[in-house]
């Protein structure tokens, strides 16, 4: 265990950053699971309602490190491929 004052410190901010990216993850994880739920439904007006907060939300996270960039873009391709292919159905 840490001894000194400083360490202490960082022992605190480390246990609150890493609580507050796990809360930051599971938001994302429900809003991709909502919008996943709406296309395996088939509910195109669902979908499409879902993808722009959804996206946003992606490019949040990415911008606060909790997603790779490139884990980003992969996401936000496929669900408006799937978007967009429903749409089309």
């Amino acid at each position: 265990m840490a001894s000194h004052k400083s360490a202490l410190k960082r022992v605190r901010q480390t246990h609150k950053r890493a609580a507050l990216n796990r809360a930051h993850r599971a938001r994302l994880r429900h809003q991709i699971r909502k919008l996943r739920l709406a296309l395996a439904a088939k509910d195109s007006a669902q979908a499409q309602s879902l993808l722009a907060p959804t996206i946003s939300l992606i490019d949040h996270m990415m911008r606060k490190r909790i997603l790779h960039p490139n884990t980003a873009a992969r996401y936000k391709s496929r669900l408006t491929l799937r978007v967009n292919a429903v749409a089309k159905a």
